[in-house]
């Protein structure tokens, strides 16, 4: 028979990837907001807002009635710790979405500042971040983790150019700037996201494998510059 502290972890982490789904919903609908001009959607991302945080209060209740009421051990602990923080990075990530719906909402009130094409292939990334971080944490899956740190990698070059490229457009017609900086801070947004797949990434790690990795590319990089 199944233990119930067993089944107890069983419904953290279906509690824990109902509020992942919510958030790939956010994500989604901020995605066809900015690109079809569509204000239902960006009313969509509030409302879904809503749910994830109401969802991460639940979540943290769960957590702390796990810690209080069964004191887990080894793996078990790790995967709790793991939890309540993987919790707040989905929050977070909802609070992203819900800017880019802010961002969006500027934005289309203009006319298109230039044809999109690197934000969607950003979106996308990123989208398939956060799927890839739930997969690997629902199938205890450490090598997917270890893919999504190596996305962010791609992400943030994308960020960097559109940072250029909507440089590039304003410096040239300054009457665009505003419509401009709502483009970098929808990228901006969508950094943070990927900043947020990625420390869930680290926490699936942890999870599983006892291993902290948290700094070691930093650490690793700074090493570099110093050789």
């Amino acid at each position: 028979m199944e233990r119930h502290f067993d089944a107890s972890l069983r419904e953290l982490k279906e509690q824990l990837v109902s509020m992942a789904g919510l958030v790939e919903l956010a994500i989604e609908a901020a995605t066809e907001a900015l690109q079809k001009r569509d204000r239902e959607k960006i009313a969509l991302v509030h409302d879904i807002e809503r749910r994830v945080n109401a969802a991460h209060i639940a979540v943290d209740n769960s957590c702390v009635k796990l810690l209080a009421l069964q004191q887990p051990l080894a793996a078990d602990l790790r995967l709790i710790v793991a939890t309540i923080k993987i919790n707040t990075d989905l929050e977070r990530m909802g609070d992203q979405a819900v800017n880019i719906a802010h961002n969006t909402e500027r934005y289309i009130q203009g006319e298109p500042l230039k044809p999109l094409i690197d934000l969607p292939r950003m979106f996308d990334e990123v989208r398939v971040m956060v799927r890839e971080t739930l997969d690997s944490f629902v199938r205890t899956d450490a090598a997917l983790a270890r893919e999504v740190l190596r996305r962010d990698d791609i992400v943030d070059g994308l960020k960097n150019k559109i940072f250029r490229d909507v440089l590039d457009h304003v410096k040239a017609r300054p009457e665009h700037i505003e419509q401009g900086l709502n483009l970098i801070l929808v990228a901006r947004n969508l950094e943070r996201i990927g900043d947020h797949a990625t420390n869930i990434a680290e926490d699936v790690i942890f999870a599983i494998t006892g291993e902290d990795i948290r700094h070691s590319a930093r650490v690793e990089t700074i090493k570099g510059a110093l050789t």
